[in-house]
């Protein structure tokens, strides 16, 4: 009976000692870095420079792996489902997160599925208009959308975007309407050409065309400057207090990821985050470092899914339309 007693007593000490062990050694395999849409796209390309500096720093490949589809939703449920173990990470884009839950019966809770790891990086978007529409300003814009009711139409890159709701809040705050017109990513030759006389995009895409005026900027979505562009005032600098709707990437784990390992991805990810020739490579893309904690990145979420619900409410904004 001692004997059986003392096996028992060893076989506990060895189940409890093991995952201490196995969150020591982490990673001992490859990971998968799920990036929520296709290649080529911003979530995409700032997911494989992580992913690369990640693999370069561990010692085992970090892979990307795109599981694209309803606006990042479909690779966001597919970690949340995931073994809390470290091997299947999510580098995810706000809409899935905090827009999607307002307009959609979604099989995640992107609050209480996740561990939230950190905000890595933000970036404005940038209302512009076409060079030949009387509009110099902001304020040109709403008088001219007042004075010519039915007449403005605005592109972004799709239905539930961060482009799309900041257009509608922005339309409701300014008391005017303009027609919403979805693309697939993002699309600036039809204001170049004045088929969509207005536009909203993320810094990304729309400041090359504001610098080679090819457009015209009139303002950013965040609630300050963009480094990337400080010549364009924000909203709340033309009378809108507090407005603010950025893009922004964040890590995420399984519920229940041990904590070492969170703590272990986000020291890398602060790293990656103050390498100088990294800011410099985020600065071209129009995206400013974060480096929040989790609680901070959970709190942003919370917070942020009644703000765009309101919004989705108010505009009648429906999936698939």
């Amino acid at each position: 009976m001692k004997v059986f007693v003392r096996a028992l007593i060893a076989i506990g000490l060895a189940l409890l000692v093991q995952p201490v062990v196995a969150q020591t050694n982490w990673p001992e395999k490859p990971i998968k870095l799920v990036v929520g849409f296709t290649p080529g796209s911003a979530t995409d390309v700032t997911g494989r420079m992580f992913a690369q500096r990640f693999s370069e720093a561990w010692g085992q490949p970090v892979v990307v792996d795109n599981v694209a589809g309803n606006s990042g939703a479909i690779g966001t449920d597919k970690v949340a489902k995931a073994p809390p173990d470290g091997y299947a990470l999510m580098w995810a884009g706000n809409a899935a997160i905090t827009v999607l839950p307002s307009m959609q019966q979604l099989p995640f809770d992107p609050v209480k599925d996740f561990e939230h790891i950190t905000t890595t990086l933000v970036m404005p978007s940038v209302i512009f208009v076409n060079n030949d529409l009387p509009v110099k300003s902001l304020a040109d814009l709403i008088a001219y959308a007042k004075a010519n009711p039915g007449k403005l139409s605005y592109g972004t890159p799709g239905v539930g975007t961060p482009q799309h709701v900041a257009g509608e809040l922005f339309c409701r705050l300014a008391g005017i309407k303009m027609e919403h017109i979805p693309y697939r990513g993002a699309n600036l030759t039809d204001t170049m050409s004045g088929v969509v006389p207005v536009g909203i995009q993320n810094a990304g895409a729309a400041m090359p065309f504001v610098r080679d005026n090819r457009v015209r900027g009139l303002a950013v979505t965040a609630l300050k400057r963009s480094p990337n562009a400080s010549d364009l005032p924000t909203l709340v600098e033309a009378g809108f207090p507090g407005f603010e709707a950025t893009s922004w990437f964040a890590l995420l784990a399984p519920k229940g990821t041990p904590k070492p390992i969170l703590n272990k991805v986000r020291a890398e990810a602060l790293k990656v985050l103050a390498d100088p020739e990294m800011v410099k490579k985020f600065a071209v893309m129009g995206l400013e470092p974060v480096g929040s904690t989790g609680e901070e990145t959970k709190a942003a979420i919370a917070n942020d899914i009644p703000k765009w619900g309101k919004v989705i409410e108010d505009a009648g904004i429906k999936a698939g339309q």
